[in-house]
């Protein structure tokens, strides 16, 4: 039968690969200028069940790129009003926010198997290539966004396996940490992955110091926040801008993986039966 809010992806898909949909169990982690976009797209897209984790709460300086960010909800827990806006979509979704830092102290706490797909879009590079061994070693189909900071030429963004892609230097640090973790046997780990061929610029100076005593990130937690507030600014190199067209299109891109994925499992499905 025939959802009505999703009447005319169904008349794109068909029927079958919308109730797909609606099954579909997909975990995005990290919500931010990427996987805030991402996790909307999914449920516009019919995804019926969804977790989101992040551990930040909003920050002024997101309100330029992540989807939930506006300049009224500066301080509240990003993943908690999230979940709210997706509510706002369909109200029938299955959503689990969890305020957490997916690293290998927690990683233990997720059972990756449980989901159908697991959307990596996490920065710290340590944090990201744990998730993405252990959902390789899982059940789950795995996609995962690159470097989106710094760059302003959204047609320059590209979907390919992890040892095809180019011109990131994410990329080349997560093959890096791959090799250096799976010795012997990083190739046989492989997933695909959204990327950007275009040479990211140097961020322009800024009268604001992230990392600093200027850094703008919140320096209380909220009232409904399950960690104290902390930043990850002072640990990272450097802080690259972003432009919203560029991260949300990451983020797109990614749940079309998904949506495509499901299609696919669908036509291969029905020409079996044929």
């Amino acid at each position: 039968m025939t959802i009505p809010i999703f009447q005319r992806l169904e008349l794109v898909i068909g029927n079958d690969a919308t109730a797909a949909m609606t099954r579909q169990n997909v975990i995005v982690v990290g919500v931010g200028g990427v996987g805030s976009w991402c996790a909307e797209a999914l449920v516009r897209n019919g995804v019926g069940k969804i977790t989101i984790v992040d551990s930040d709460q909003i920050c002024v300086t997101n309100v330029n790129r992540q989807l939930m960010a506006t300049s009224e909800n500066v301080g509240k827990v990003k993943v908690f009003e999230l979940r709210d806006r997706l509510l706002t979509i369909n109200p029938a979704l299955q959503i689990t926010a969890l305020q957490k830092i997916y690293s290998r102290d927690t990683a233990e706490e997720f059972n990756l198997s449980d989901y159908d797909y697991v959307i990596d879009a996490i920065d710290s590079v340590s944090c990201k290539v744990e998730l993405l061994i252990r959902t390789l070693g899982s059940s789950a189909t795995l996609f995962s966004s690159l470097g989106a900071g710094g760059r302003i030429d959204a047609t320059q963004i590209r979907a390919a396996s992890i040892w095809k892609s180019h011109g990131c230097r994410l990329g080349h640090f997560v093959r890096k940490r791959l090799r250096e973790r799976l010795p012997n046997r990083a190739k046989g780990f492989d997933f695909k992955c959204v990327y950007s061929i275009e040479e990211p610029v140097e961020p322009f100076p800024s009268s604001i110091g992230c990392g600093t005593g200027q850094c703008l990130c919140p320096k209380s937690a909220a009232a409904d926040s399950e960690l104290d507030p902390h930043e990850w600014c002072s640990l990272k190199k450097q802080i690259n801008g972003s432009t919203v067209h560029v991260t949300a299109t990451f983020g797109m891109f990614l749940a079309g993986l998904v949506l495509q994925d499901v299609v696919e499992k669908i036509k291969r499905s029905a020409d079996i039966v044929s």
